[in-house]
């Protein structure tokens, strides 16, 4: 039942500051590394481990925290999710020892995948269909808000303080969200309560450490790296595998932990396969455009983080309306406009020079950053309108995995088109075989041979291939933007409505009219079902 009042504003409120802290917990971290490096004593092997770590944990666990959320109240999953956030924050800013940070790195990724989840089923609870756009949209810009947030705040607190303070800076913030959780969110949990899957459990979570962990190592060793197709292959299956299991429990007529009726409903499954598309078209931005801030405009990481507001403006300006927008062209028109407006902003943003103005970059992010928000809002609020309230917390694990897979997909494709493109484009006439090979790893290894052998021509060369990388990486995120448009246009629906009355527990709008033999507007069912045009009341 959705909370009255502005009490329900008031709480989004809430979880939009719990997800802030979960998003600037990522994006402090990679300011902070060059100082971990040197107080922790790390390798550069302990450095790709004190991010894998966390991406690895949030992910495998987005699952099983959603079930249990269902099973034992999201109220005390979000609660439990944020002090536990709070104190592996903690244990973070006191660790001595690469071992150490790790560990308290792949707790945080848990306690991430609490916040995250829960928060996002609390929405199905405390709004009404009509109101839920407009919450995504506040909940996405909050989401997003970290990306210029994180480099800002981090690299002026380690400018002026001690290193743990950008990880003890969580704690305070999740207290605070545990309070006002505490006081202003409702508590709900699945009437029915789902049986604890051990077995489900084990399979996703296997199944989406394989993946994550493949696609990571694909982006740090190339595509040519077996180790990284044998996690993915091996991680693929174990999720057929997963799913074959749900499915048997649930025609064996046990509760299964992923109910699979819910992909009976188009608004459902392409919803969150679209929002896995953003994920894939809008990486290429987030991963190379800092990197071209400080490698060939000569910016710092808080002067990156200001060069990225343009996106994140876009962004709040496409998320904040997703909700009149979808009511007056339908989701399907909405989703397909939203990522015109990627694509149009990536195609444009493939015209990047060395030499390009901040006029001409803020343009063309903002215009990426309103088709990102716009598109993310309203297939957020597609799959939502189809989820039974008591079934949220695990779909909103099913929503949340295929994003948290997208990103380092998108990383490891944009990262080896930029990279191939790159080194394709170097002169490393007169180098060393040693000095060569450090120029191809990349923009930073090119840049640091170029001055040290103070050669601006080395040095411009460097800059020119990154930039051109560059181009080609936003062309290829522009080409998924393109194949989303198309998708959204072909699959998704042009109108959600809520789960239908009286339905069964975990059946879906389209599973309950099937079995009525009506339409999902209130016509004759017959064929494919049809859904109503517009995300709320619709036109």
């Amino acid at each position: 039942m959705p909370a009255a009042g502005q009490q329900k504003w008031w709480a989004l409120a809430a979880l939009s500051l719990s997800m802030l802290a979960v998003g600037l917990d990522g994006t402090i971290l990679s300011v902070a590394l060059p100082e971990l490096s040197h107080a922790l004593h790390a390798t550069e092997t302990d450095l790709q481990w004190f991010s894998s770590s966390y991406l690895l944990f949030l992910a495998a666990a987005m699952l099983p925290v959603g079930l249990l959320g269902d099973r034992y109240g999201r109220k005390k999953a979000l609660i439990g999710s944020l002090l536990l956030f709070a104190l592996a924050s903690m244990a973070c800013a006191w660790a001595d020892s690469p071992w150490q940070f790790i560990a308290a790195r792949s707790v945080l990724g848990v306690a991430g995948a609490g916040i995250i989840v829960m928060a996002l089923s609390a929405l199905t609870v405390l709004f009404t269909e009509e109101e839920r756009p407009k919450a995504v949209g506040i909940w996405s810009a909050a989401n997003f808000l970290a990306l210029p947030l994180g480099p800002l705040l981090g690299g002026w607190m380690l400018t002026h303080f001690w290193w743990g303070w950008v990880f003890l800076l969580n704690a305070p913030v999740a207290v605070l969200g545990v309070l006002v959780v505490w006081a202003l969110v409702p508590d709900s949990r699945a009437a029915e309560r789902p049986r604890l899957d051990a077995i489900g459990a084990l399979l996703s979570t296997a199944g989406l450490v394989g993946v994550t962990y493949g696609l990571i190592r694909a982006g740090e060793f190339g595509w040519d790296d077996a180790g990284a197709w044998v996690l993915i292959v091996a991680g693929l299956a174990v999720l057929v595998v997963f799913f074959a299991h749900q499915r048997r429990l649930s025609a064996s007529g046990r509760r299964p932990m992923l109910d699979p009726g819910l992909f009976k409903s188009a608004s459902f499954t392409w919803g969150v396969i679209l929002i896995g598309v953003v994920a894939l078209a809008n990486i290429g931005v987030i991963f190379a455009m800092p990197q071209y801030f400080q490698a060939v405009q000569g910016t710092d990481a808080m002067g990156s983080g200001v060069r990225l507001l343009p996106l994140i403006g876009g962004l709040v300006a496409g998320a904040v309306p997703a909700d009149r927008i979808a009511r007056l062209l339908g989701a399907r028109l909405a989703v397909a406009t939203g990522f015109a407006a990627i694509a149009a902003g990536l195609l444009l943003g493939s015209r990047t020079g060395p030499t390009s103005g901040e006029g001409f970059l803020a343009s063309w992010m903002a215009l990426s950053g309103f088709g990102m928000g716009l598109a993310m809002a309203t297939a957020t609020s597609a799959v939502l309108s189809r989820v039974p309230e008591e079934r949220s917390g695990v779909a909103a694990g099913v929503l949340q995995a295929v994003n948290k897979v997208g990103a380092p997909l998108g990383s490891a494709v944009v990262g080896s088109v930029l990279l191939a493109a790159y080194q394709s484009h170097l002169n490393l006439g007169g180098l060393s075989p040693a000095q060569a090979d450090e120029t191809r790893s990349g923009v930073f290894g090119g840049l640091l041979v170029a001055r040290e052998n103070g050669s601006t021509g080395l040095r411009d060369s460097v800059r020119d291939s990154f930039t051109h990388g560059l181009d080609r990486g936003l062309l290829v995120s522009a080409g998924f933007a393109l194949v989303g448009l198309v998708a959204a246009l072909l699959f998704l629906p042009g109108r959600t409505s809520g789960p239908a009355a009286g339905a069964e527990p975990g059946a879906t709008p389209d599973t309950a009219a099937a079995g009525t033999g009506t339409g999902g507007a209130g016509g004759p069912g017959k064929g494919r079902q049809e859904e109503p045009h517009g995300l709320a009341t619709g036109t």
